[in-house]
């Protein structure tokens, strides 16, 4: 068994700092979330449907996009190890917004 949580993000709050204890699926529900991590050079754009694995001992610090945001926080459970950054689709998700659109 999982354990899930969801979380609100106003567009008006700080970004929000996390430290992972284990690995974590981050799931957006609903509006855009921006994403990053202590000591990766690249800021990260998630829309509705869209996934990223936390991994364990990271420092990710999140914001929400001008309408807010709703998301869910999963255990990795026995898959952390094996899953990456991962989006809706299954199609790799860990390209900076600028690039996506290329």
């Amino acid at each position: 068994m999982r354990e899930i949580r969801t979380f609100e993000l106003g567009h008006d709050e700080p970004a929000a700092a996390w430290r992972v204890a284990q690995p974590l699926i981050l799931q957006v529900l609903a509006g855009e979330v921006w994403l990053t991590l202590e000591g990766d050079a690249e800021d990260y754009w998630l829309a509705h449907g869209q996934s990223f694995c936390l991994p364990r001992d990271a420092v990710a610090w999140l914001s929400a996009g001008r309408d807010g945001a709703r998301v869910a926080v999963s255990s990795a459970g026995g898959r952390g190890a094996a899953m990456q950054r991962v989006s809706r689709a299954g199609s790799w998700n860990w390209l900076p917004r600028w690039m996506q659109a290329a």
